[in-house]
């Protein structure tokens, strides 16, 4: 019996002598590599941190508009007679797609109009140029619409595809 105790007492010391020796390797300062590698791991927890942060409560996904081609947006003005197409260029005058209103923003109509405006309503938003459309789809999102559409290629697209203006 106090040899089976021997032999255990000394399996014991070596097993500790062994991890012992494994976490030594632990105790020394990380390679250059290795805090970059920290550093990188740490700046994604953050950035997915910031991520979690802009999530709805619900654990959806924010919403965002949908960019359509002309020939969608022609399909969706013909399949939902209560779509509400905006022009936020200041060109509404020179033309614009058949039903339109005017929300400039550039002189903050669309801003004044949003508290007005039905969230619930489907919207297609464009102008001459992208960062100005772009910018008019974000804002109605950003607002809490749901069902906002922003026209590819904005006016001169539409026009070019064939599709009918007003003036």
């Amino acid at each position: 019996m106090k040899k089976a105790i021997i032999i255990l007492a000394l399996a014991l010391a070596v097993s500790l002598i062994v991890i012992a020796g494994c976490s030594s390797d632990d105790s020394q300062a990380p390679s250059e590599e290795d805090t970059q590698m920290m550093d990188e791991d740490e700046d994604m927890e953050m950035e997915s941190e910031d991520e979690d942060s802009k999530m709805p409560s619900d654990g959806m996904q924010p919403s965002s508009y949908m960019d359509v081609t002309p020939d969608q947006a022609a399909q969706l003005i013909a399949e939902n007679p209560n779509l509400i197409i905006i022009d936020v260029s200041p060109h509404y005058a020179d033309g614009h797609l058949p039903g339109a209103v005017s929300y400039y923003l550039g002189d903050g109509s669309l801003e004044q109009a949003i508290p007005n405006l039905d969230k619930n309503a489907e919207y297609l938003v464009y102008c001459h140029v992208d960062s100005v459309s772009i910018s008019g789809a974000q804002m109605l999102i950003d607002a809490g619409f749901k069902n906002v559409y922003r026209l590819q290629g904005n006016y001169a697209a539409w026009v070019n595809a064939g599709y009918p203006v007003e003036q």
